[in-house]
């Protein structure tokens, strides 16, 4: 497939994948809690979420109630729930956890980056990774071509964008060299993404983006999917997950944010999905035990959601260890028992069947967790 044709229409033969961080160290205790283990409720006397309250999912793990709406894709089979997974950093620092997520190892790049050069495709179009941020994240970095933007006005040429494009693409025709083609390439984008940024649009099947960043983030995400432009991967972020103190009152935003932008982009495509995987993690856990002030501090071990085609869903899948004090890491975290590449590794062969998983991941021998069986 050129890279002409990735932009022009054939876009629907791509699989898009949608890398959501929550920056902060979501708390997965909470978000997927633990109703089966008597020691959570122990060591969580003021902020546990009752097993009346929780949205039940399985005989063991319940979704907190202010994501009840995920329990639609849960139930559909389009959504996976891993827990007491993470990576190996257990420095409890955000900075330092989320580098080596985002870079997946102590290499250079980031491993969305390196999964776009070495998927197996022969060429990269113009709109092929995306991050829906103010700055390029460090996951996509060395990637083949990526975009920075917060909305579709960020693409265009301004005033008078018309006749400079026209301009352009005389110029640019003259050239018959990679420079001349990738010069033909972003204009046409430019082109499909006016068409798209002009038209109102309408989400499908009674979708509704709440108006917060995240929201109308996704919004964008799922326009430039429906215009088959190409796009291969999107990163986009949710922070504000750093729970010290009244944890609720830092937490329950942030979980409404998630579960109205994740329902309503799933509703919003529909049968869409089937090429979409929404890939949902974050740097690390929080401690098991509350604090003082009604938090939870640093931990380990946290959640990922993985929705979308193919995925073998409605099932959480854990390698539990248990919450006693035999048990727990360090000051008395969830341990990792789920490594977030032995997640992800599955996700990326799906997209592209060719894709080098030892340059993906370096060093790191690969357990695939069973996504789609």
């Amino acid at each position: 497939m050129s890279t002409q044709a990735s932009i022009t229409g054939d876009g629907d033969r791509l699989k898009t994948l949608v890398v959501v961080f929550l920056r902060g160290g979501a708390d997965g205790l909470n978000m997927v809690a633990p109703l089966h283990d008597d020691g959570y409720y122990r060591a969580r006397p003021r902020i546990a979420i009752k097993a009346e309250d929780a949205v039940k999912l399985d005989g063991s793990f319940g979704l907190n109630p202010l994501l009840k709406d995920l329990e639609r894709p849960y139930r559909d089979g389009a959504m996976a729930i891993f827990h007491a997974v993470g990576s190996e950093d257990s420095t409890r620092s955000h900075f330092e956890a989320q580098d080596l997520m985002e870079r997946a190892g102590d290499v250079a790049g980031g491993w969305l980056g390196r999964y776009l050069r070495f998927r197996g495709a022969t060429t990269t179009g113009a709109l092929s990774a995306i991050a829906v941020s103010r700055a390029l994240p460090e996951s996509l970095r060395g990637a083949p071509a990526a975009t920075v933007m917060r909305t579709l006005d960020d693409f265009t040429l301004g005033k008078g964008g018309a006749a400079l494009q026209t301009s352009l693409e005389k110029l640019y025709a003259l050239q018959a060299d990679a420079l001349g083609a990738a010069g033909r390439d972003t204009l046409e984008a430019l082109r499909r993404i006016e068409k798209v940024r002009t038209t109102t649009y309408l989400p499908a099947h009674g979708a509704s983006y709440d108006r917060d960043e995240f929201g109308q983030g996704l919004q964008q995400v799922a326009r430039l999917i429906k215009a088959r432009v190409g796009l291969e991967a999107v990163s986009i972020d949710l922070g504000g997950w750093d729970s010290h103190i009244t944890q609720s009152a830092i937490m329950d935003p942030q979980m409404r944010r998630l579960n109205a932008g994740l329902s309503a982009f799933y509703r919003d495509l529909g049968k869409t999905m089937e090429q979409v995987t929404v890939v949902v993690l974050t740097e690390f856990g929080r401690r098991l035990g509350e604090n003082s002030a009604f938090g939870t501090d640093h931990g380990r071990g946290s959640v990922m959601f993985v929705m979308g085609g193919g995925v073998k869903g409605g099932r959480v899948l854990a390698q539990w260890p248990g919450l006693t004090n035999d048990v727990l890491e360090g000051p008395g975290d969830l341990p990792v028992t789920i490594n977030y590449r032995d997640v992800l590794a599955p996700v990326l062969q799906r997209h592209h069947p060719k894709v080098d998983l030892a340059k993906v991941f370096p060093a790191y021998a690969i357990t695939p967790q069973a996504i789609y069986s």
